[in-house]
């Protein structure tokens, strides 16, 4: 099977969606966070640093719990432009 690449808008999405977490991991440990989502620590570096922009929903959805987002918040966040995103997180 072959893989479709991904748009430039579905990297950035990616991008997003990994400061969000480094943002909301803040200083907690990359290797704590994982663990506590059931998720490699080199699993969550590829999120984090956009080399795995697209990662599964269950993937998705252990990380929110783990770092106390909701899914609606992360969506919201990733589908917004970056500047929007930091806008809503500082207000």
């Amino acid at each position: 099977m072959v893989r479709v690449p991904l748009t430039p808008e579905e990297r950035q999405r990616g991008e997003r969606f990994g400061v969000l977490l480094r943002q909301a991991r803040g200083e907690r440990s990359m290797v704590e966070v994982a663990a506590a989502a059931g998720l490699s620590a080199e699993t969550l570096r590829k999120i984090e640093t956009g080399r795995a922009p697209t990662p599964a929903f269950f993937t998705v959805a252990a990380l929110a719990a783990a770092l106390g987002l909701s899914l609606d918040e992360l969506a919201a966040a990733c589908a917004e432009g970056p500047h929007t995103a930091e806008f809503r997180q500082a207000g």
